[in-house]
């Protein structure tokens, strides 16, 4: 390890005005949902409204993150039937995402949420269960306070565009390629 000397203030700051802002957390690594979890409960801490909707994850799924923010008061919606390989019926699946989509469309409209986290949406885009331009015309047309972080593999090139910030997760190393099996409290 080289030892560095500590950055130091220079002095310049943004000029622009404080908005909402489109963020998303792509890539091959783990800690994509964390990320967005961890800006729902900073966002929560500081008194604003939060509402996670997550596109793989079944309605009424029990993992961790469900347990935690039910804890917190902050609402949190499976809005599909589990993972696509997983499914017996794949148009099933595909109209649950459609139907979740539009739920989420309309919060992220609705102006009443400071961040919307849509947890794996890269998924039904990808599959082609949710039309893309109506995701890119909604989070264009958001209002002006509203934040909304999007999460999973592949991002469309479109929302890395519109998007402020893109963060991709790199996969270094994973437990996965040594055997170990997912862990109940971090992967669930």
């Amino acid at each position: 390890m080289k030892i560095e000397s500590p950055p130091r203030h220079t002095g310049e700051r943004p000029t622009g005005a404080r908005r909402g802002l489109l963020i998303a957390h792509t890539g091959d690594g783990k800690g994509k949902s964390t990320a967005a979890f961890g800006l729902a409960v900073r966002a929560h801490g500081r008194g604003k409204r939060v509402r996670i909707f997550q596109f793989l994850k079944a309605t009424g799924a029990q993992f961790g993150e469900h347990r935690a923010f039910a804890a917190l008061g902050v609402p949190i919606e499976g809005l599909g039937d589990g993972f696509s390989w997983k499914s017996r019926d794949l148009e099933r699946s595909a109209s649950l995402a459609l139907a979740g989509w539009q739920r989420a469309a309309q919060a992220i409209r609705s102006g009443e949420y400071f961040l919307v986290v849509l947890d794996e949406l890269t998924y039904p885009l990808r599959y082609g269960w949710i039309p893309l331009q109506e995701v890119l015309d909604c989070l264009s047309a958001r209002p002006t306070a509203t934040t909304v972080v999007v999460t999973g593999r592949s991002l469309p090139d479109e929302i890395a565009a519109l998007a402020d910030t893109v963060t991709e997760m790199r996969k270094s190393k994973h437990h996965y390629d040594q055997g170990i099996p997912a862990q109940r409290g971090i992967e669930d």
